[in-house]
């Protein structure tokens, strides 16, 4: 699979935080070990809540683009998450 190529997509348009990054963590917690998580977003606050998201549990934020006021986000899962 090419970093780029999400094994699943998450639409959270519309939702405010905390809502995105607790649904990308609960979408993450299905996917395998380096499988990558397509999020789109709205939230103006989404890209910090990300980066911190991931720097917290080990995932890993590798891309991040913006089209017409939806964020989205490639978030690739860790070897584990912490407890």
């Amino acid at each position: 699979m090419a970093p780029d190529e999400a094994a699943a997509s998450l639409d959270v348009v519309d939702l405010k935080c905390p809502l995105p990054v607790l649904k990308a963590r609960k979408a993450l917690g299905a996917l395998s070990p380096g499988a990558v998580l397509e999020v789109l977003a709205s939230d103006p606050g989404a890209a910090e809540d990300f980066a911190a998201f991931c720097g917290a549990t080990g995932h890993r934020l590798i891309g991040q683009s913006e089209t017409g006021g939806i964020q989205r986000f490639l978030i690739q899962k860790g070897p584990s998450e912490p407890a």
